[in-house]
C-alpha cells in the first residue's frame, strides 16, 4: 500500500480520536492504532502504509499542542473552535508532517492534503487547507532559513 493510503488512514484515525470524549481518548487511540476498525482483508495488506500511518497518528497526538498552536497562528479571521472536524484532522496530520517529518518535501505534504480534502472534505475545504498549510510551510521555511 502507498503512503497516500497511510495518510488517509491516519486522517481517519485522527478524526475518530477527536470525536472521542476527553476521558476516552487514550483508550480510543490504542484501538485506532491496531486498525481493528478496518475490514480484516484490508488489515492483512496494510504493510508499510500501516507503519507509516501509526507514525503519523502517534506523532500528531504526542505533539498536538505544538501542532494546534501552529494551526491557530495561521487562521486569518477564523477561530480554531470553528474548524470543521474533517479539516482539523487533516490539518493536524499535515502540520505534524511539515513540522516534524523533515524527510518529506513540503510540496508533497500539501499536495496530499489538498487531494485528501477534495475527497473527504466539503466542496471548498481544499482551498482552505491549501492556504493554511502554505502559510505554515512559509513560516517553517523562514525559521529554517534564519537558523542557517
Amino acid at each position: 500500500m502507498s503512503r497516500r493510503r497511510g495518510r488517509i488512514l491516519a486522517f481517519q484515525a485522527l478524526y475518530a480520536w477527536e470525536m472521542a470524549e476527553e476521558a476516552l481518548k487514550k483508550d480510543r487511540l490504542e484501538r485506532l492504532l491496531d486498525f481493528s476498525w478496518l475490514e480484516e482483508d484490508e488489515r492483512k495488506v496494510l504493510g508499510n502504509a500501516g507503519d507509516f500511518s501509526r507514525l503519523l497518528i502517534t506523532g500528531t497526538v504526542e505533539n498536538i499542542k505544538a501542532v494546534d498552536a501552529m494551526i491557530s497562528g495561521h487562521l486569518a479571521h477564523w477561530d480554531f473552535s470553528r474548524l470543521k472536524l474533517v479539516d482539523l484532522a487533516l490539518l493536524r496530520l499535515s502540520v505534524y508532517e511539515l513540522m516534524f517529518q523533515n524527510g518529506v518535501p513540503p510540496s508533497v505534504v500539501i499536495d496530499e492534503a489538498v487531494g485528501i480534502s477534495r475527497e473527504y472534505g466539503a466542496d471548498d475545504s481544499y482551498r482552505f487547507i491549501n492556504g493554511v498549510l502554505d502559510g505554515i510551510r512559509k513560516t517553517i521555511q523562514d525559521g529554517a532559513d534564519r537558523e542557517r
